[in-house]
């Protein structure tokens, strides 16, 4: 079933959905010199210029520590009051958030866009729910298994997800992706975290060619069954001059609910999934499994996520 835009033809609707929605005004990007950083950076840029948004490039100083000083953060923390140990790794962080630094800058200048920088030296997660929280959306990057973080960022993601209360765009760790939010999937089920999502994807997807929001079920429901769960949340969208179509579909044997959003989204070729995150408690879905989890592990699409 399809939503069109209310009265007046396609491009009175779009005119009038830029001048009332509330616009993405300040954007936040986690750069730390991976080979993503890129197209992470490629996305923020897209989206600042689009909206002409003041973007800023964030490198915290723990995410460019060795992945393998698991014993410097754990094992043994007093080396951190050793001064010559504390200034050898701050010179050499520094040293490295230079190089990313200049990058940024470069491409802001190249690309016309408003922004700034900043390299923390703080506690990370701290440091990060602080900076995200005063943004309108988050940039940052799914966990490369080839490429692992510091083991004080192994759980990031997860912790400025939950901690910030801010929404994130995930760029999965593989794959080209030039345009975002043109084409767009909304995994709906009715709960706060997916209301959340939605509403604060709508800076995002204003200018979206076509939505689809679709429902997954456990088993296919029975013939009588004629509305569509996601017919609500549809016509709602519909009305802030989106092009709307509901769906449903069933997790097949084997799979799991994340399978069949992401194998939804390559079957309509989908360039962004709309999703809630952690509807379940953390540790239940560390524990037992989850959509969040199984999504941040196996994205092959951006993901916007809210909790």
């Amino acid at each position: 079933m399809d939503w069109h835009p209310g009265r007046g033809n396609r491009t009175t609707a779009v005119d009038q959905r830029q001048e009332e929605s509330v616009a993405l005004r300040d954007l936040v990007v986690l750069l730390d010199g991976s080979p993503r950083d890129e197209a992470r950076l490629a996305a923020a840029i897209s989206l600042a210029r689009r909206d002409d948004a003041h973007l800023t490039g964030f490198c915290p100083l723990e995410l460019l520590l060795p992945s393998d000083m698991s014993f410097a953060l754990g094992g043994y923390p007093d080396l951190w009051a050793i001064p010559e140990f504390a200034q050898q790794i701050e010179t050499e962080a520094k040293a490295k958030a230079g190089v990313i630094e200049t990058t940024f800058r470069d491409t802001l200048r190249r690309e016309n866009v408003r922004g700034d920088w900043v390299f923390e030296t703080g506690p990370l997660i701290a440091a990060v729910v602080h900076r995200v929280q005063v943004a309108d959306l988050v940039i940052m990057g799914q966990v490369d298994p080839e490429n692992p973080p510091p083991p004080a960022a192994r759980t990031l993601i997860e912790d400025i997800l939950i901690a910030s209360g801010r929404p994130m765009l995930l760029i999965p760790y593989a794959g080209d992706f030039t345009t975002i939010g043109k084409n767009v999937l909304i995994g709906w089920t009715r709960t706060r975290e997916s209301a959340r999502a939605v509403h604060d994807a709508l800076p995002v997807i204003e200018s979206a060619a076509t939505v689809t929001v679709l429902t997954v079920e456990a088993s296919r429901p029975a013939a009588s069954t004629q509305v569509l769960p996601t017919a609500d949340i549809a016509e709602h969208l519909a009305r802030h001059g989106l092009t709307v179509s509901a769906a449903r579909t069933v997790v097949s044997d084997g799979l799991t609910p994340a399978d069949a959003l992401l194998d939804y989204a390559s079957d309509i070729s989908a360039d962004m999934l709309v999703v809630g995150g952690y509807g379940h408690s953390r540790t239940r879905e560390m524990i037992l499994g989850g959509v969040t989890r199984d999504l941040l592990r196996h994205m092959t699409v951006p993901v916007l996520m809210s909790h």
